[in-house]
């Protein structure tokens, strides 16, 4: 593959929006026509000992009013195609889905809260006995304040149902593992029977700080549907920065720098999912020296 034709394609917004003319592309008027999703305070309370204690929640599906069945098969036309699937962010609705959050989000880490650089798609396919990643905190006891609440969480949002024979999530709950909060978690110390299988279906939210420990499971031929999902990370203004360009979650992107972000992803995953040199080139391109909001 030569990186040069996908560059200037990819760089350009006017090719995205022929190739899914149903999504919106820095499209201003129909952004501002979403709002956040209301969520009381009982709830929100429930959910931050939810988070304090077990390290985690899930929620059933919610009312996006956004084409999750359409975002899908988006993905499933990149995996076809084998571009990255992060690339589904130069899309408006995959921001939306996390801006509808914002009160949950909000609840959680605190008032003033930033939008980590950090996010990805998946699409794993039991047909060829796909995994999701393996089992790993996304940045450990580090992210974890001296009272025990969390600096920063994670929130995935399946696309599709998540089943265990098609790469549901898995968890050790925080108050199981013995390693959770303490300077030997790279050592795992739980019980097989504490661990915890998270099926979900499409458009639930699941959320996790990230001290615990989870992942995504191995596929299984028996299941024929693919599991697609999407995560995005945000932190505690009270916190240092866990990572670079930090962001106002309420301000989405223009083009040009989600598109950086989204090559920022490639290359700084690389780690899960080895890149051709091409694709690493291309986006070193997109990358660019300076990744600031600007």
């Amino acid at each position: 593959m030569n990186p040069s034709p996908m560059i200037e394609q990819f760089s350009s917004a006017e090719f995205w929006r022929s190739l899914e003319p149903a999504m919106h592309v820095a499209d201003v008027p129909f952004m501002h026509g979403v709002q956040p999703m209301k969520l009381d305070e009982p709830t929100l309370a429930a959910l931050r000992h939810l988070m304090r204690t077990e390290g985690y929640f899930q929620l059933p599906p919610q009312n996006w009013s956004l084409p999750i069945a359409d975002m899908a098969a988006l993905i499933a036309r990149l995996d076809a195609k084998g571009w990255p699937l992060p690339f589904c962010f130069v899309y408006d609705e995959f921001w939306l889905m996390y801006y509808r959050l914002h009160i949950l989000i909000e609840g959680l880490l605190g008032s003033g809260y930033l939008r980590l650089p950090d996010f990805w798609a998946w699409l794993v396919n039991p047909r060829k006995a796909d995994s999701g990643w393996s089992p790993h905190r996304d940045k450990g006891h580090s992210a974890l304040f001296a009272d025990g609440t969390p600096k920063a969480l994670t929130v995935w949002l399946p696309l599709t149902d998540a089943t265990p024979l098609n790469g549901c999530m898995y968890i050790v709950p925080a108050d199981r593992d013995p390693a959770y909060g303490t300077v030997n978690d790279n050592k795992p110390a739980h019980k097989a029977a504490d661990i915890r299988a998270l099926p979900a279906q499409a458009g639930s939210v699941l959320s996790w700080n990230q001290a615990v420990l989870h992942w995504g499971s191995h596929s299984s031929p028996r299941e024929t549907a693919p599991r697609i999902s999407l995560a995005f990370e945000f932190q505690s203004a009270q916190a240092e920065p866990l990572n670079t360009p930090l962001t106002r979650p309420q301000e989405i992107p223009n083009f040009e720098f989600r598109l950086r972000l989204i090559a920022k992803q490639i290359l700084q995953y690389r780690h899960m999912y080895p890149l051709s040199d091409d694709v690493a080139a291309m986006a070193q391109v997109l990358h660019g020296e300076d990744l600031s909001p600007g």
